[in-house]
């Protein structure tokens, strides 16, 4: 997949989208009745490149104060969705201790790769940051991960909603509709080649989380170095 390609071509739709049909808000977001839960294999940017973030969903905010805006502590970049998020799944369905073996032992054989942070792109219901894995480790470490778990018989369902190839962080949520669609999809034109930052993954984490990836309802379940110690 030629990630700038994709990228452009979302943002080009989802351009057209906002001002001709508007966004399509978030209604659940803020639901106090959302209980989907489900585990996740991710990365969280330094604070550096979080920094740098937040810089750019200031000018955001500023056009759009009534949409959701990620803070630091949950911007994160999906390694893969072991068990896609689904209304009453708990820790209790399954052996933590079984994932965290299984996680040991791919990372172990891992290597730490680098991600550069550049550009926004979008769809209808929110705004992402463009990531472009810098060598092969990030799809090496999804396809070990996935060889494994299809193969281990622990409950698993990658790849079910759909196959996971980009490095993109979510960053804002549209959670009702915009108030000036011209205005903010100039500002996305304005950041759609804006370098952020460059990062290296030495380290992956597990975590047992909603669907939103708020750090209030998210328990992290183990922290993996990538490589031999």
């Amino acid at each position: 997949m030629n990630l700038s390609e994709h990228y452009a071509a979302m943002r080009e739709a989802t351009m057209h989208r906002l001002l001709h049909e508007g966004a399509d808000p978030d209604l659940l977001l803020h639901s106090p009745q959302d209980n989907r839960r489900g585990l996740t294999l991710l990365v969280r940017p330094p604070a550096p490149i979080t920094a740098a973030i937040e810089t750019i969903l200031a000018d955001f905010r500023h056009l759009e104060p009534a949409q959701y805006y990620y803070p630091a502590a949950d911007v994160h970049l999906t390694i893969l969705s072991l068990i896609s998020c689904y209304p009453g799944f708990t820790l209790a369905q399954i052996d933590p201790a079984a994932y965290h073996r299984a996680l040991r032992d791919i990372t172990w054989l891992a290597r730490p790769f680098r991600i550069r942070y550049e550009g926004l792109t979008a769809s209808p219901g929110g705004i992402m940051v463009q990531g472009f894995p810098e060598d092969e480790g990030l799809e090496e470490l999804r396809e070990a991960t996935r060889i494994f778990f299809r193969a281990s018989g622990l409950q698993q369902s990658i790849d079910a909603r759909y196959s996971i190839h980009t490095a993109h962080s979510t960053v804002i949520r549209f959670t009702r509709p915009l108030t000036d669609a011209p205005m903010l999809v100039a500002r996305l034109a304005q950041y759609q080649e804006q370098f952020i930052g460059t990062f290296v993954v030495d380290a992956v984490e597990l975590v047992f989380n909603a669907w939103y990836q708020r750090a209030r309802t998210t328990e992290l379940l183990g922290t993996y170095p990538l490589g031999r110690p």
